[in-house]
């Protein structure tokens, strides 16, 4: 799915509703917690790196649950290193991209990306970038298609870049997927994103996966963190589209974008 510039047009902010139901986080970590025996379940992980990216004005320390759940499965994950998350700032970019080759040569294996919110445009980047070095990208609540202000968070963005939003040249091709397996997690409930804002054009190695989070919960959040591992376990060359099956697949809803 992805949208005409009519469809465009018409998507808005997250009302105020939605942005009121972000009060949820806190109970997000706690079902996290609620769940951990079930969470530990999954799929092992096969020791691959992991890079973490935070989102909108967030440091590494915003990531450290996930982090702690991706070392428990059996993975190894790696801060961004970059301080607050500020937006596309000179060398950013460049320090992240040496970063994912650093990992790639030091480990001889190729590296997972997962970026949450703004982090996600930079996983994506980073995927396109450096996609021989790159084994898939997993983007949380992150907008990369739709009107650049479809979030209640670009006057934060404008304040703290010093950039309007859209006008770097990252922002240009935003909405083309990474050529490696690419997921997309949102939330019709997403208040601070317009769920839209974060649905990816069918593809091969392509998906958008639905999950009942707020935003500033959803890397924190059970269901989240399960289909993070589901995607990880991923064998390379053998990518299949996420199912969520037996106890957790209420907790989930519809699983467009693949082909």
């Amino acid at each position: 799915m992805s949208s005409s510039p009519a469809e465009s047009a018409t998507i808005r902010a997250p009302g105020a509703h939605l942005m009121a139901l972000e009060w949820r986080a806190p109970f997000e970590a706690m079902s996290t917690l609620a769940l951990w025996p079930l969470l530990t379940r999954g799929p092992r992980g096969d020791g691959h790196s992991v890079l973490v990216l935070p989102g909108l004005a967030a440091p590494d320390s915003s990531t450290g649950v996930l982090r702690r759940f991706l070392a428990r499965r059996g993975y190894r994950p790696h801060r961004w290193q970059q301080g607050f998350n500020f937006g596309p700032r000179p060398g950013v970019l460049e320090a992240c991209l040496e970063r994912v080759h650093s990992l790639h040569r030091s480990s001889g294996r190729k590296v997972s990306l997962i970026g949450w919110s703004l982090g996600g445009v930079y996983a994506r980047e980073l995927a396109k970038l450096a996609p021989k070095a790159v084994r898939c990208s997993i983007s949380l609540g992150t907008p990369f298609t739709g009107p650049p202000k479809a979030t209640r968070a670009w006057r934060v963005y404008e304040l703290v870049s010093g950039q309007r939003v859209g006008e770097h040249a990252l922002h240009a091709g935003l909405h083309e997927a990474p050529p490696v397996p690419t997921t997309s997690i949102y939330s019709r409930s997403d208040g601070v994103v317009a769920w839209r804002c974060s649905i990816q054009a069918p593809g091969p190695h392509v998906e958008n996966i639905e999950v009942r989070a707020s935003h500033v919960g959803m890397g924190a959040h059970p269901a989240v963190l399960h289909a993070i591992a589901d995607r990880l376990a991923q064998p390379e060359g053998g990518w299949q589209p996420f199912r969520a099956v037996g106890l957790w697949r209420p907790a989930f809803g519809t699983t467009i974008g693949t082909r």
